[in-house]
């Protein structure tokens, strides 16, 4: 299994760079990076061809090779780079994601399944950014794009009887901080901990 870290996205709720954001002393997608080091065979981050550039050499990057826009983008070009591997996908703006909870998912992946992943303790809906995507997803992830959707959740839900759907152990640790308000939350939290 491979590891992806989405960061391509232009955070505009946020105002500014999610994935250069540092919680844990590191910019935020190298930190998820590390994180998934522990667990797959090979690690890239997820951007835009522009961003390339941008990141430290001593990462994997992978630049979107799909048109369209999303995180669906990048979880399509990671599959189509290696469509016999599954994928474990994560965004980067999920700071208080842990190696348990990673690792909880792990071991609880369904291989027959196109994907694994979490309800939203949030929504009680399909959590797409931080799930192993199965190498069978693949071809249901491109009729989705052609039906004219690019949300990975709508894929998710419109194929909910092929998807292993768990509740996180630690429900906060799902939490994205998309806006300068969920920063501050997120600020709390780690100071909590």
């Amino acid at each position: 299994m491979n590891g992806l870290v989405l960061a391509g996205g232009h955070s505009k709720r946020m105002g500014a760079d999610k994935g250069i954001i540092q919680w844990h002393g590191k910019e935020q997608r190298y930190y998820m990076a590390d994180l998934l080091k522990e667990v797959c065979n090979d690690v890239y981050i997820s951007c835009r061809e522009e961003q390339r550039k941008e990141i430290d050499s001593a990462y994997n990057t992978l630049p979107d090779t799909v048109n369209g826009g999303g995180p669906l983008v990048g979880i399509l070009s990671a599959l189509k780079k290696e469509p016999d591997r599954a994928w474990l996908v994560v965004a980067c703006d999920l700071p208080l994601l842990d190696l348990e909870t990673v690792k909880f998912l792990i071991e609880r992946r369904d291989v027959t399944a196109v994907a694994t992943t979490f309800e939203s303790p949030f929504d009680g809906l399909p959590e797409p950014l931080i799930t192993i995507w199965e190498p069978a997803s693949l071809p249901m992830l491109l009729t989705h794009l052609s039906d004219g959707f690019s949300c990975p959740r709508k894929a998710l839900i419109r194929n909910m009887k092929q998807v292993k759907l768990l509740l996180p152990p630690q429900p906060d640790s799902l939490m994205n901080a998309n806006t300068p308000d969920d920063a501050e939350k997120v600020k709390r939290l780690l100071a909590d901990r």
